[in-house]
């Protein structure tokens, strides 16, 4: 019988036939459903930039999620990406997969299903293994591709593959980025933004949730994204979405207001943060910052037909900040 290691290796040399499937199929996004509970609601956690082997207090949160998890009933967990650091996945066989996720979030509420996206320090290894389904022999919860729909009933969740959006990777000179699959980057980046408009166009759920690596607002250290501002947003603001979720600054926040409906809310503080470096600064101020957190933590949500109930909580799994978004007004109460 072939070992692990010879069966990744055997799965790695199908990934160039399967990447060629996925770059020609990519016309429409690839669709999946998520059954939401008996009476219509749903309930999930959102965690970025957290696989450091159980460092940098990842194994903590890890611990609290699974304790909220189990209070709300979560149904499934999302990852907005940079989901192995520092440098993604060498391969099919790297043992950071099972050592960063496998073996790290292991309570009972969290055996559910996990869609994740890719971020870009995600790019800088083997990108196309990361995406591969023989992770999901690994571990079943396990699924991950650049961008895809959820259809979750009362909501509808599209993951973006934000990374082949941002100028400064293709520029950069000090990493080196798998783009395999994404090139050429302009024609790749004109179905996304095609594919995107159409899907979220075509849309009839309560609420419309897209969740990117990226963010588009942020206060932290990154800032906001001006490629995101100006392809993404537009499309965005056109179909009505109610939240953008993200990872990439490793810190918690919530901004609204700057003419817009939709709430940007980033949760990257999965593992290491960036506590004491990062000062909210302009052109955010109190009105359009309604939370900033600079420490490790995650976020949950709970939907039903008419509201959305939010928090974000830090490692000691305390909830720093709670809210209520309603459907019929759609404004914090």
């Amino acid at each position: 019988m072939a070992s692990r290691r010879q069966t990744a290796r055997m799965g790695l040399a199908l990934t160039f036939l399967w990447t060629r499937l996925i770059v020609f199929s990519f016309a429409e996004l690839q669709r999946f459903e998520h059954s939401p509970k008996d009476d219509g609601s749903l309930s999930f956690l959102v965690i970025g930039d957290w696989g450091r082997r159980g460092l940098f207090n990842q194994s903590r949160v890890a611990l609290q999620m699974g304790k909220i998890g189990q209070k709300l009933d979560t149904d499934f967990v999302i990852s907005t990406g940079d989901n192995f650091y520092d440098d993604g996945l060498k391969g099919l066989d790297d043992p950071a997969f099972e050592e960063s996720f496998t073996k790290i979030y292991t309570a009972k509420s969290l055996q559910k299903q996990w869609y994740s996206v890719l971020g870009n320090h995600d790019y800088r290894g083997d990108a196309l293994a990361q995406l591969h389904p023989f992770l999901r022999k690994i571990d079943t919860r396990w699924l991950c591709l650049r961008s895809f729909i959820l259809d979750a009933e009362i909501a509808e969740f599209f993951f973006l593959d934000t990374s082949p959006f941002v100028d400064a990777y293709f520029i950069d000179k000090e990493h080196t980025y798998d783009w395999r699959g994404v090139t050429p980057r302009k024609a790749f980046l004109h179905n996304l933004l095609k594919d995107l408009e159409s899907a979220l166009r075509g849309s009839t759920a309560t609420w419309k949730i897209v969740v990117g690596h990226h963010a588009i607002r942020s206060a932290g250290y990154h800032g906001d994204t001006e490629e995101l501002i100006q392809k993404v947003l537009p499309i965005l603001e056109a179909n009505n979405v109610d939240f953008y979720m993200n990872g990439h600054d490793h810190c918690l926040e919530k901004i609204t207001g700057h003419g817009s409906r939709i709430q940007f809310l980033t949760s990257g503080a999965g593992s290491k943060a960036w506590r004491g470096d990062t000062t909210p600064y302009e052109p955010y101020d109190k009105d359009g910052l309604e939370f900033f957190y600079d420490g490790q933590g995650f976020m949950s949500v709970q939907l039903t037909k008419n509201d959305a109930n939010l928090a974000f909580y830090n490692v000691f799994g305390k909830a720093l900040h709670t809210w209520r978004v309603s459907k019929e007004l759609h404004s914090a109460v």
